[in-house]
This record gives C-alpha cells, structure tokens and sequence, in this order.
C-alpha cells in the first residue's frame, strides 16, 4: 500500500511541477490593459442584457396581444 501512496505523491507532485513551470509562461495582462478588458466586458455585458430585455419585452407585449 505503500508503493501506491509513494507513486500517487510523485505523480502529483509532476503535475504541480508542470503547473508551476506553465504559470511561468504566462504573460499576464498590465493594470491598463486588464482595466480596458475588463471595461469592455462590462459593457458588452450590458449591451446583451439590454437587448435581451428588449427582446423580452416585445416577446411578452405580442404574446398578451395574442392572448386577449
């Protein structure tokens, strides 16, 4: 049973090893740049939920139509 935990411990340790040397060749985003994605997200955000509640709002005004 030893075998097994032993071996279990060393493919994970591996795998955090990959994990670590992968995070390193990530090139994350500047303060600016993460400041426009993240404005462009929220309104891209609102545009949908805009045409959303539009889309709904028409949707419900001609289904009470037809149901009256």
């Amino acid at each position: 049973m030893s075998a097994k935990t032993s071996a279990k411990k060393g493919k994970i340790g591996t795998y955090f090893k990959g994990v670590k040397a992968e995070m390193k060749k990530v090139i994350w985003p500047t303060k600016k740049e993460l400041t426009n994605y993240t404005g462009v997200v929220v309104l891209i955000s609102g545009i949908v939920g805009l045409v959303v509640w539009v889309l709904d709002l028409g949707i419900h005004r001609v289904l009470s139509l037809i149901m009256k």
